[in-house]
């Protein structure tokens, strides 16, 4: 009986052995065909182009590595899997005709802008795909009588800036402070930015915006009615279609504004500090965003001993009289003076918070892949702060800071308050509106592959700690700082259950009418992720 029950034993494990060896080989067999079928439908809807060799790449192309390989400068973002065609279409109707093509022949798209997703979800999947990248599609209209701009979606916000500048001295735009961040990605998770306080985020000043649904269509904000256009300035626009480009609304600024960086260690009391600024950031007027960066690394004042270095790295839409008359009535204990701060344009102010010295050129800003942005290994998480954090709870980060080597870690306190406030949470998907202090973006960078656990370990342990300073059910966190960690869609179908998980973190109530405009526009899940919004399943 042993024997026999042994045999059994063996037979069904061959058995089981040939079976995944076939479905190996039958999933290997079927991408290739896949890949093969798509390649030969996109290149017969675009033959009559002259360029096909120059917008699709496959691994046979000598410049296939290189252009894969400038995606992303963060070497933790790495997939068994590499897209087998990589799609650079210089128009919007070779975008229709490959996800005509995709849709026939079952090949997953991944649409990549300017490349920042914290979690590569732009350029990496786990299942055969394809990448549509926008980096051909980067015209910037800009009208300074309307005060208006059209910007497609392959452009940088570095681009914007740099477009607006060489019209105007007077008209500005709010978005992030990274200058090659895309601005598709960025505007479809709110864009936040140095004026937010005073403009709110880049989403609330989209007035328009073209995308491509799930069936080829070229849509605007009319024809694709006001439930998707609410749904992609803040909801993240790869749930709800591929965005080609966006119409902002540009902003009155004066011809001056003034900024400053002053440093204080905790020899020059800074924990008293940043606890009194969680006081007074969200409260202060709103042409004032006093931003808060804090690293450890040695002290100028003990040889050998490392410090807590606190940044407050401050933009005024103003001059600089009315800004040091701001600070002291607000927060004396700064101590700033007139020698601290700078009256600049607007536009040198975009390059002095991305750290370029001073007379740069803003030429600079056109620069999509600069190399000032090394490659090295980074994660990120972030939390939202409802009350201030404890004299107690400061001193808890700053130990926990010692555990991670110098200037490996770095966590950015951004202040709410203002226009942030003042819009409802339901006016856009992105919810994070009146009742919050600031935002933490937790962040850490190591050089070596073999420090990968010791580095995901200690962020992982520091948004431990955290847990009971921040924002509770949910405890929110912001889509355009991606984290996985908060949870994942299924590889097939994913359950409404599963993706609220993560869902409500980012979206809080503005989730299930993000779900509900997937399932209208999407009912098939065409557009998807690792967490993009599914619809429910029938």
């Amino acid at each position: 009986q042993h024997q026999n029950l042994q045999q059994t034993i063996m037979t069904t494990f061959k058995k089981l052995t040939i079976f995944l060896f076939l479905s190996i080989c039958l999933s290997a067999s079927w991408a290739n065909t896949s890949h093969d079928e798509f390649l030969d439908c996109l290149s017969h809807k675009i033959m009559n182009s002259n360029s096909i060799s120059q917008v699709i790449y496959t691994p046979k192309n000598s410049s296939y590595s290189t252009l894969y390989n400038s995606f992303s400068s963060n070497l933790r973002i790495t997939s068994d899997f590499k897209p087998s065609i990589i799609f650079t279409p210089n128009d919007e109707s070779q975008i229709q005709e490959a996800i005509h093509c995709s849709k026939k022949h079952g090949l997953q798209i991944r649409i990549r802008g300017g490349g920042h997703d914290y979690e590569g979800l732009s350029y990496i999947s786990e299942t055969p795909f394809v990448i549509i990248d926008l980096r051909n599609l980067r015209s910037i209209s800009i009208d300074t009588e309307d005060k208006t701009a059209w910007i497609q979606a392959g452009a940088t916000i570095g681009e914007l800036y740099y477009r607006i500048a060489e019209k105007s001295k007077k008209l500005a735009f709010v978005a992030g402070v990274c200058p090659t961040v895309g601005v598709a990605g960025h505007f479809s998770g709110g864009g936040y930015g140095m004026m937010s306080r005073k403009f709110g985020t880049a989403a609330d000043n989209i007035i328009d915006a073209k995308l491509i649904d799930v069936n080829g269509r070229i849509q605007d904000r009319e024809s694709m009615g006001e439930d998707l256009f609410w749904a992609i300035r803040g909801g993240g626009g790869t749930s709800f279609g591929l965005i080609i480009s966006w119409k902002v609304k540009l902003l009155d600024i004066p011809e001056k504004v003034t900024v400053f960086n002053v440093t204080r260690t905790l020899e020059q009391n800074a924990t008293q500090l940043v606890y009194k600024w969680q006081h007074i950031a969200d409260k202060v007027d709103d042409n004032l965003l006093l931003r808060l960066f804090l690293r450890s690394s040695e002290s100028p004042f003990q040889r050998g001993q490392r410090t807590v270095h606190a940044f407050f790295t401050t933009m005024f839409v103003g001059g600089v009289d009315d800004l040091l008359h701001e600070m002291q009535n607000s927060f004396p204990e700064l101590g700033l003076v007139k020698e601290d701060c700078i009256e600049m344009s607007w536009i040198e102010s975009i390059l002095f918070f991305v750290g370029f010295p001073r007379g740069t050129s803003i030429d600079v800003l056109l620069d999509w892949n600069n190399s000032t942005y090394q490659s090295g290994f980074f994660k990120g998480k972030s939390d939202y702060v409802q009350r201030p954090i404890s004299i107690n709870g400061l001193e808890g980060i700053w130990k926990l800071f010692n555990q991670v080597g110098e200037y490996s870690a770095e966590l950015q306190f951004s202040p709410y308050g203002g226009k942030l406030s003042d819009i409802s949470e339901s006016e856009t998907p992105f919810p994070h509106r009146d009742g919050n202090i600031f935002m933490i973006h937790y962040g850490v960078n190591w050089r070596e592959m073999e420090s990968s656990n010791k580095h995901l370990s200690w962020i992982r342990n520091l948004y431990g700690y955290m847990a009971r300073y921040v924002s509770k059910s949910p405890r929110a966190a912001y889509f355009n700082y991606r984290d996985l960690d908060l949870g994942v869609n299924n590889k097939g179908n994913t359950s409404y259950e599963q993706a609220r998980i993560w869902g409500v973190k980012y979206f809080k109530n503005n989730f299930d009418r993000l779900v509900k405009i997937k399932t209208k526009i999407d009912p098939t899940n065409f557009f998807r992720n690792e967490q993009s919004v599914p619809p429910l399943l029938s």
